[in-house]
């Protein structure tokens, strides 16, 4: 950068001077910034509904290629307090009778209180419950579980924890309350198998386990009430038992997976009593998944209509920093507004992805050798006149409780989903395949334009921003050196006269001294 010097000496305004004189240029690297600002914002524009249609091919449109999302079925029980139902999709239509026998048990042990006026905590001994035991005191208790079985030798020394670890060891949940002084021990998993036993074969450890408030008899289940503190609780496990269409079944747990349902038994019927089971086609299930699909395409197919028939925005460019000073921050969002709405007016990939996915919801899909169109399932856009602006596109359900324009209408739709199911996913399964494949051919990978799975050049767009960025670089280094030139030259000038000005000042005052 030159030595810049102000008009000191000619008393001109070089500084305004020189910023008129480099202006035409400036003016070009603003034009290129501009332009830039303008490709940036398009970017975004097409990225946002890049994303909104790949949502609709991949969340809607992907799945309902396959008739497979149409096998919707759902099951209703005449006593949902005794079971529940999950359909899954290998579910037969059809009525089945159930009863509930029983339910599952888990087998669980409530221990009689310690007999101990002092406190019991885990760290309390035997000799600690009773202070007449010797050093001869030992023998050994035994705790099975299933396939595992624990045995625990025993002295007087063996405190609460220690026997809570051996029941662990063998697979048992097990704890101890030292505020109401009880062992509480239950088996991992409900059902017959999960039936355990904690018993000893000898006289100290017969003792060890009364003193512990866990003596009891494992073969048979303590029933009923007992205002005995001290006596054991033992709730032998039990596998639950249903018999369905007549036919036994049981289980270790409540729930039952037979022939694409499941069940969870809640209660056990009354004697006699028969839940009714009825599995049918889930009508509103299918209804559902079509008014989300047209939901979704509605959305976009009015936005595209939205972004390409947008008022025009001619005259209008970004601003620079210097002409936003002189407008307020709710004046420039205004400004810009007016461009980015605009920014794919008229776009041509916008005209090619809606125009295609119109044609194809228009056209007509073949069924049974038959050409139907959404309109025989009572599905079709408004009248041109009727239709919101820029919602000419979209399509309404008849019978839509949700869809004011078309609520009253009789639902053709439901209708057909309850007597014809076969009709409709037929219908919608090729309806959906065309989509997808058209989609995906119009977000297919195109050498130097774009990368698979975009709707718009991508590519295309971000070679053209850093080709602005280097033309930007390129006229920034002009305007520079230019401006620096004219510096140049005004330094020259101010310093010629300068010299002039001391010259003249010298021969003034030779002149005046003689």
């Amino acid at each position: 950068m030159s030595m810049r010097m102000t008009g000191m000496f000619s008393g001109m305004d070089t500084e305004s001077i020189i910023q008129e004189l480099v202006s035409a240029k400036r003016t070009k690297v603003d034009t290129q910034k501009k332009a830039q600002t303008k490709l940036e914002w398009k970017q975004d524009a097409w990225k946002d509904l890049n994303t909104k249609l790949k949502n609709l091919q991949s969340k809607y449109i992907a799945n309902m290629r396959f008739s497979d999302a149409y096998s919707k079925k759902t099951t209703k029980v005449s006593n949902s307090s005794a079971v529940s139902v999950i359909t899954g999709e290998g579910a037969v239509n059809g009525v089945q009778t159930l009863e509930v026998s029983r339910l599952a048990k888990t087998a669980y042990l409530t221990g009689g209180k310690i007999q101990s006026s002092k406190e019991v905590t885990a760290l309390t001994t035997l000799g600690d419950l009773d202070a007449t035991l010797g050093d001869d005191f030992s023998g050994t208790i035994t705790v099975g579980a299933g396939d595992k079985q624990k045995t625990l030798n025993i002295d007087k020394n063996t405190s609460i924890s220690t026997v809570l670890n051996t029941m662990k060891e063998a697979g048992l949940n097990a704890s101890y309350d030292a505020g109401q002084k009880r062992f509480f021990v239950s088996a991992k998993t409900s059902g017959e198998d999960g039936n355990f036993s904690i018993t000893s074969g000898d006289a100290s450890g017969q003792k060890a386990l009364k003193m512990l408030g866990i003596s009891y008899d494992a073969s048979a289940e303590s029933t009923g009430k007992s205002d005995d503190e001290a006596v054991a609780h033992y709730t032998k496990g039990q596998d639950a038992e249903i018999y369905l269409n007549g036919a036994k079944f049981t289980d270790s747990t409540n729930v039952f997976e037979i022939n694409g349902l499941t069940f969870t038994a809640l209660s056990a019927t009354a004697p006699g009593e028969t839940v009714t089971v009825t599995t049918e086609q889930d009508t509103d299930g299918i209804y559902d998944m079509v008014k989300n699909f047209l939901k979704e395409y509605n959305s976009v197919i009015n936005e595209m209509d939205k972004l390409y028939n947008a008022d025009s925005a001619k005259g209008y460019e970004p601003l620079t920093d210097d002409e936003k000073e002189s407008l307020s921050d709710s004046e420039v969002e205004k400004y810009e507004k007016k461009i980015k709405d605009a920014l794919l007016r008229r776009d041509d990939n916008l005209s090619t992805v809606n125009s295609a996915l119109q044609q194809i919801m228009s056209g007509g899909v073949e069924v049974g050798g038959k050409t139907m169109y959404l309109s025989d399932f009572g599905i079709d856009t408004l009248g041109y006149f009727t239709a919101a602006e820029n919602e000419k596109h979209a399509y309404h359900i008849d019978g839509d409780s949700d869809d004011a324009s078309t609520a009253g209408n009789a639902d053709k739709l439901k209708t057909m989903i309850s007597n014809d199911p076969d009709t409709v996913i037929s219908f919608f399964t090729s309806l959906s395949q065309k989509l997808y494949g058209k989609m995906t051919d119009l977000s297919k990978s195109v050498d130097g334009y774009r990368t698979f799975g975009n709707f718009y050049d991508d590519k295309k767009m971000k070679s053209d921003y850093d080709d602005y960025t280097s033309k930007i670089k390129e006229l920034e280094k002009k305007l520079q050196d230019y401006e620096d030139k004219w510096y140049s030259k005004f330094s020259k000038m101010e310093t010629a006269l300068a010299k002039m000005q001391s010259n003249s000042s010298a021969v003034t005052g030779l002149l005046g001294g003689s």
